[in-house]
C-alpha cells in the first residue's frame, strides 16, 4: 500500500527490482523486510529513504511517500488506519509552507530563500517522515501496552492461586505464563534497543531527515542550474556573475551547518524510549511478581518437607521404642525355662512394666530430640 503526503492511498503490487529503484535502496534492506527478520526491529537510513521493521509494521518511507508491506494484515491495519486520519492534517499545511519557503524561487526578482527561512517550514512541523514514524512507534508501543496489560490481568490472578494451592495445573500455568512474559520482554526490548541506538548516534538521526536532504537537493540542483544559465547568457566583462556561485556554496554551507540539527528526531525518540522504558519497567515488576511468588512457594515445600522430616523422626523414635517391646516379648516367647512362667497372674504386670518402660523410653528420646532442636515446639 502506498500512501503520499495528502494521506492518498493505493493498493500497488510491485517486485523488488520495482521497489529498489523506486526508493533507492539496496536489496539487502529487502531481505530485512523480509519473513525471516520479521521478529527483529530496525530503523535505517538510506540516501533518499528509510527502512522501518517494527515488529508486525515493515514500511519503506521517503521524502514524499511510504510503501506498506502487508497492509491487510490484522495486526497492521491499526497502522494504516492512524496514517488516513492523521496524515492529511498534519502535512497539508506544511507541504504548503516547503513548496513556498523551500522552493526554489521566492518572488518576481529571481533571489533564492536564505536557508533559515526556507526551514521555517520544517521547524514549526515535523516532516513527512517523522510523521510516519510516529505513527508507527505510537502503534507498536500501544499494542506491547496492551498485550502487557493483557500479561499483568492474567498474571496476578494464576500466581496468588498459585501461592494458596500448589498444584500440577497452577505450576503449568505459571510456566506458560513465563513463556510468554520471556517473549515479550524480548519484543520490547528489542525495539527500546534500536531507538537507543539511534539516540546514541548524531549521524544515524541527521540521515534520517529525508525531506530536508531532499530540499537541499533541490536547491542545490536549481542553485547549479541557475548559475549555469547565468554564465552563458551573461557575456559582459563588466559584469561576471560570480556571485550566484557564490551564494550557492553560501547556502549549500548554511544548509550543511544544519545537518547535525537533530532535536526534532530526538524528542520524539526520546518520548517513545520512555514510553517503552516504561512498558519494560512493568514486565519486569510481573517478573519479580513471579520470582515472589516462587520463592514463597519454595518456602512452602521447605515447611512441608521439613514437617515430613519431623513426622519421620518421630514415626522412627516410636517404632525403635515398639521395637524394644517386641525384644522383650520375643525373649521370653522363646521355649526357655524361667522361673517367672509359674507365677500365677504375672502376665498382666509383665506387659503393663514392659509397655510403660517402652513408652518412657519414647518420651526420653522424643526430649533428647527437642533439647537438640531437631524437632519443632
Amino acid at each position: 500500500m502506498r500512501f503520499d503526503r495528502l494521506g492518498n492511498s493505493e493498493l500497488v503490487e510491485c517486485d523488488k527490482s520495482a521497489i529498489i529503484k523506486r526508493v533507492s535502496i539496496p536489496p539487502r534492506d529487502l531481505r530485512i523486510l523480509g519473513p525471516v527478520f520479521s521478529n527483529s526491529s530496525n530503523i535505517l537510513a538510506r540516501e533518499k529513504a528509510m527502512v522501518v521493521n517494527l515488529e508486525f509494521i515493515r514500511a519503506i518511507v521517503t521524502a514524499e511517500e511510504v510503501l506498506i508491506l502487508d497492509p491487510l494484515c490484522q495486526e497492521v491495519l491499526p497502522f494504516v488506519d492512524q496514517l488516513r486520519q492523521q496524515l492529511p492534517h498534519k502535512t497539508a499545511v506544511n507541504i504548503q509552507q516547503v513548496s513556498r519557503n523551500a522552493g526554489i524561487h521566492a518572488s518576481t526578482g529571481g533571489q533564492w530563500l536564505p536557508v533559515p527561512e526556507a526551514a521555517e517550514g520544517l521547524q514549526c512541523e515535523l516532516p513527512f517522515e517523522f510523521h510516519v514514524l510516529e505513527i508507527a512507534l505510537e502503534v507498536v508501543c500501544t499494542y506491547l501496552d496492551s498485550n502487557v496489560a493483557d500479561l499483568e490481568r492474567d498474571a496476578y490472578p494464576v500466581l496468588d492461586e498459585l501461592a494458596r494451592n500448589v498444584s500440577t495445573k497452577n505450576l503449568e500455568h505459571v510456566r506458560s505464563l513465563k513463556s510468554n512474559l520471556t517473549r515479550l520482554l524480548a519484543r520490547v526490548q528489542k525495539v527500546r534497543d534500536e531507538i537507543e541506538h539511534l539516540l546514541d548516534d548524531n549521524e544515524d538521526m541527521a540521515d534520517l531527515y529525508l525531506t530536508r536532504k531532499w530540499i537541499q537537493n533541490q536547491q542545490s540542483e536549481a542553485l547549479v542550474g541557475s548559475a549555469a544559465s547565468n554564465s552563458i547568457t551573461l557575456a559582459t566583462p563588466h559584469l561576471p556573475r560570480l556571485g550566484s556561485n557564490r551564494s550557492a556554496s553560501m547556502v549549500t554551507g548554511s544548509v550543511l551547518d544544519d545537518d547535525d540539527d537533530v532535536e526534532d528526531l530526538e524528542m520524539l525518540l526520546e518520548a517513545y524510549f520512555m514510553q517503552l522504558d516504561g512498558t519494560r519497567n512493568k514486565i519486569l515488576s510481573v517478573r519479580e511478581y513471579i520470582d515472589d511468588t516462587e520463592d514463597y512457594v519454595n518456602i512452602q515445600l521447605d515447611n512441608q518437607r521439613n514437617e515430613l522430616i519431623q513426622l519421620q523422626l518421630v514415626l522412627t523414635i516410636a517404632s525403635f521404642a515398639i521395637a524394644v517391646d517386641t525384644l522383650i516379648a520375643g525373649m521370653f516367647g522363646m521355649n526357655i525355662p524361667c522361673q517367672l512362667y509359674h507365677i500365677h497372674g504375672i502376665f498382666g504386670y509383665f506387659v503393663g512394666s514392659s509397655s510403660t518402660g517402652c513408652l518412657f523410653l519414647f518420651l526420653l528420646v522424643l526430649g533428647y530430640a527437642r533439647w537438640k532442636k531437631l524437632l519443632g515446639s
